[in-house]
Parts: structure tokens; sequence; C-alpha cells
């Protein structure tokens, strides 16, 4: 099968590594790939989203597979389709569970999916209103796309309306922030769940937990994330069930009733409050760090889940994974997340050790290659080194074994990946 592959960063490149792997005879393509995605696959370089359909046409792509959020925002899905083309991703319209977070929070409480207490307004008074009957830490968030930064835990009722009004002024995060949602902080522990959706069926896959601080411990600003691994001991069958029952089913029902079909990947950020699963998110693709660690615990065929995704057929399929753990180490550059870092060449050590070349691999994201033909760090998260281990305490300490192998100047990540599990 032709697979075309949206995007650049680690999650494109691990979803590519993962269907390469299948030794399927799949042939792949990336718009736009990174310094490291022509080793696995064939750049290109189409920007407009008509072009692109109309190149995959011509080339005879089966299957387009989407990365990244902002091309689900602007339609993209809908472009492919209306050149009949099959992609995998959300349309324009159920794109907005990610694309608004006013819209998102608004369909969970008309679908009775349980959230945290909130307030979504334009208006500084109601806003800070409703900021003064809560306690804090109090939850400020942008309404529109922001790399994964825009919500703000504010630890004090002066900083909460500080941040209000910078969002609002456009100061903060320009006109992402026109609209901010205020909303109570929950005390629990936090989860990745990602359900790959074809309108009315999905399948569920293995629970994960990432790092989004910079620094270990969990301190310093937030980051697109640091780190994660899966599955994570703290969900139980219990807790899975509640999630298809309380959050997924009445989502994917929810978006039928409003005319917009899901699907594609429904990213759910859950915090789990004694117990009981509360909705703080959507996103409408996979999460980064947490795709480049369950791609290589898929042993069912990645690339089939795909298709039959985004041709409405998942419930022909049964995907399985193997029982071993994953854990996936951020190499970022020097300067992130505070600014942009100066280029360096990034130089991998010849693998020697059995344990390391069988157990291990990177998966790359911010890079680029020179006119040398060497590999240059060019974004702020680098690249991961990925470990499986059939404990995770094991697969962590493989992880870390192929981080001692990668070399860049200014080269920072956080030693503790995977820390909440093992903590006991």
């Amino acid at each position: 099968m032709k697979i075309l592959i949206l995007g650049s960063g680690g999650r494109e490149y691990s979803i590519g590594l993962a269907i390469k792997n299948e030794d399927a005879g799949h042939e792949l393509f990336y718009q736009s790939g990174n310094g490291a995605t022509d080793a696995i696959a064939t750049n290109i370089d189409i920007k407009d989203y008509n072009e692109l359909a109309l190149w995959a046409k011509e080339n005879g792509i089966e299957l387009t597979i989407v990365g990244p959020e902002a091309p689900l925002v602007d339609g993209v899905v809908d472009i492919f389709k209306s050149h009949n083309l099959t992609i995998f991703g959300p349309s324009k319209e159920a794109a907005q569970l990610e694309g608004s977070k006013v819209y998102m929070k608004n369909f969970l409480a008309k679908y009775n999916i349980p959230t945290a207490r909130y307030i979504e307004s334009d208006s500084i008074e109601e806003l800070y209103k409703f900021t003064d009957t809560l306690s804090a830490p109090i939850v400020v968030k942008a309404d529109g796309l922001c790399g994964g930064k825009g919500v703000i835990i504010a630890q004090s009722h002066d900083e909460a309306k500080k941040t209000i009004g910078e969002m609002l002024s456009g100061k903060a995060f320009g006109d992402a922030g026109k609209k901010v949602i205020v909303e109570e902080f929950l005390d629990g522990y936090e989860l990745s769940m990602f359900a790959v959706c074809d309108g009315k069926d999905y399948i569920l896959l293995p629970a994960a937990q990432d790092h989004k601080r910079v620094g270990d411990g969990d301190t310093g600003p937030n980051t697109g994330g640091m780190g994660a691994y899966a599955p994570t001991p703290l969900v139980d069958d219990a807790l899975y069930q509640k999630v298809k029952d309380r959050i997924i089913r009445p989502t994917l029902d929810g978006m039928q009733a409003e005319g917009a079909p899901f699907e594609g990947v429904l990213f759910i950020g859950i915090m789990v409050v004694n117990g009981e699963p509360i909705t703080l998110e959507f996103n409408v693709r996979f999460g980064d760090p947490e795709c480049e660690i369950l791609m290589p615990l898929m042993t069912s065929s990645v690339a089939d889940m795909f298709y039959k995704a985004a041709t409405n057929r998942l419930g022909e399929i049964k995907v399985s994974f193997s029982k071993q753990y994953a854990v996936g180490v951020v190499m970022a550059s020097e300067n992130y997340p505070y600014g942009s870092s100066k280029p360096a060449e990034i130089i991998l050590d010849d693998v020697h050790h059995e344990e390391i070349e069988k157990y291990t691999h990177i998966s790359f994201a911010g890079v680029s290659k020179g006119d040398d033909g060497k590999l240059y760090t060019t974004g702020g998260r680098v690249l991961l080194c990925i470990g499986l281990g059939d404990s995770i305490q094991q697969a962590r300490d493989r992880a870390y074994l192929r981080c001692g192998q990668v070399h860049f100047a200014g080269k920072k990540f956080r030693t503790d990946i995977a820390y909440q599990a093992l903590q006991d």
C-alpha cells in the first residue's frame, strides 16, 4: 500500500517506523517529514492541501494519515475526501473538539460527560466573578490552538486574573485567547487515553502517562511533553470500563447527533479523582510523546488499523499489543522551552550492546539534514529514546542506556521519566 503521512515530528516518525517494521512492502511518503524520515520514506514538500490531494491522487496514495492537529483543524480531511481519497482523521467540524476548548467544554456539558466546573466567556467581569467562587489553584485556558501550551494553572486568584487579562488582550496567545475558559482545579492523577475511532466503533489503546514539565520532579514550565510510559499500572479494568461507558461512547454518539461523526484518534486527557475519571480535555490526534511509546507496543498491523478506521470498518479487526512496557525519553535542545537554540550536530554512537540493539530505538523529531549529510538539531524536542522491557523499570533503564549514546551540544532531558509508577 502507498501511504502518505502528514507531519514532521516524533509522532509521525514513530507511525512511519511502525508501519515500515511490519515488513509488508508498504511504500511511505511524508509531507513534510524531517531530516531523518528520508531513511524510511520519501519526503515531499507541498504545503497547499488541494495541491497535496491532487499529488496523492496522481501518485496512487491509498491511505493518508494526519499526525498534527493544525491540518485537521484547517480541514485537510474534508479536502482529501472531496477528491475521493482515503484519509485517517476527523473532519474540520469534528476537529473542533480540539480546535476550540469552548466547543469541547460545551459539548461535554451537553452530553453529560464528566468534566470540571467551568465558565467560558470573553467578558473579563464574568470571568473574574467566577474565579472568585473557586479555590486556588485555578485553571485558565485559551480557547484556540496553542501548541499544547494554552493551559495555565494559576496558584492564586491574582495570578488567575492577570492570566485572564493577558489572554483576552491577545498578549499571551494572540487570537487563540480571545475567548477564555476558567475552571476548577481537580486534584488527582492524570492519564492519557487514546481511542481510534471510525465514527461508530472504536478501539481503546493502553493508557499512558506523560510528563509535561521541563524539569525533574515536575518542575519548571509546561512543554509539549518530556517523556512518557505505557501501559500505566494506575489503570485497572474497572477504570477502563468507566472511561468507555462515561466518556468514549457518549462522545461518539454525541458527535453523530451533532452531524459530525468522529473519525480518527480521540485523545482523552483524564484526571482520576477518587477512582472516577473526569475529562480534562480532548485532542483529535495522538499525543506526542505518547504515540512514540504506543506504536512499538502494537503486535497487530498498524497500517491495517489506520486503514480500517479510515474506511469505517474497525469492527472487522482485532488489535493486539505485546505484554511489554515502553518508556520514551525526550532529548531537547539547550534553550527548550524558553526559546530557540543554535543548530547542533547530532552524533550517534555505534550500538555494540545486544540489549540496546534489540530493545531500544530512536524516534527523530526536531532534526534536519545538512548539506554534509549529517543530522542537526533544529527543533525544541529533538528526538526520543525509547526502551522496551518486561517491567517499567527495565524499559526505563534501557531507554536511558540509549540516551547515553546520543550526543549534541546543549542536550537536556529529564532523568525521572516514569517515576510515578516506580516511586512505591
